[in-house]
This record gives C-alpha cells, sequence and structure tokens, in this order.
C-alpha cells in the first residue's frame, strides 16, 4: 500500500472509467495523459511492449489496425494501486494484421475476443499495463489457425 489518496480505490474508479473512455474514443493525448512518464504497456500474449512516449507509437498501431476497436467491461477489481480489469473487445477486420511473421490481409469480419489488464497506478496515474489477450481468438476467426 503505497497510502497516496489519487492511488485509492475510489479515485482509481473514477480514473479507470475516464482511461476505458478515452481507450473506446482512440484519444491517444488522453491515454497518455494518464501514464507515467515512464509507464510501461506491455501485450504479453501479442509479444509487443513500450515504454514511456514510445507506448503512444504502440498504442496508435492497435487503432490503426482496428479503427473501430471498442472495449467492454466483464469484470473490474479496484484495490489500492491497483486494478485489474476483464474485458471483451470488439472491431472489424478492414485492416492489415499483423502478429509476428502472421499477415492477415483485411477480411470485413467481425470479431470478438477476451482479456485481462493489470494495471498498477503511482501517484494516480497508470504506471504499467499488462495485458493478456486471447489472441489465438483472434487468428481463428480470422480464418488463420
Amino acid at each position: 500500500m503505497n497510502g497516496n489518496p489519487k492511488d485509492s480505490p475510489a479515485r482509481l474508479e473514477q480514473t479507470i472509467e475516464r482511461y476505458n473512455a478515452a481507450w473506446d474514443a482512440h484519444d491517444l493525448d488522453a491515454i497518455m495523459a494518464m501514464h507515467a512518464p515512464d509507464m510501461v504497456f506491455a501485450n504479453h500474449t501479442a509479444g509487443e511492449a513500450a515504454a514511456g512516449e514510445d507506448v503512444r507509437d504502440l498504442i496508435g498501431t492497435i487503432f490503426e489496425t482496428w479503427p473501430d476497436l471498442i472495449f467492454e467491461t466483464r469484470r473490474l477489481y479496484v484495490r489500492e494501486a491497483l486494478v485489474v480489469q476483464e474485458w471483451d473487445a470488439t472491431a472489424t477486420h478492414t485492416r492489415t494484421m499483423r502478429r509476428g511473421a502472421i499477415v492477415a490481409e483485411p477480411t470485413g469480419r467481425r470479431i470478438r475476443w477476451e482479456g485481462i489488464d493489470s494495471i498498477p497506478f503511482e501517484d494516480g496515474l497508470v504506471k504499467r499495463k499488462d495485458v493478456y489477450s486471447d489472441s489465438i481468438s483472434i487468428l481463428r476467426q480470422l480464418g488463420l489457425v
């Protein structure tokens, strides 16, 4: 426990609501404003990671790949300085998707996948975002596995 009022569960419930809204709006400026300067973003299942200002480009690539990407929170767990959320993502495959050596040209399919985020906070800002998404489900729905 860090005891910072900005990291209290009540404050973080409001913060994560704004953060999730910024993700659904694809508002990179708002997202980045909620990150600590040395923040680390890692999607462990996609093998993507970035830190600090480089996070902007990584998230921007996600929005470019999935221009209509939206999230729905299934479960939200808020504790002092930590938010864990389970979510469903939905997007239309209208752009080329790359996952390592796999390249998927647009299919026009509307797809859905699940994931979970572990998000520690420091001084009311996102310190890390560790994402575990069901990437295999994406590949299945695109007919790649």
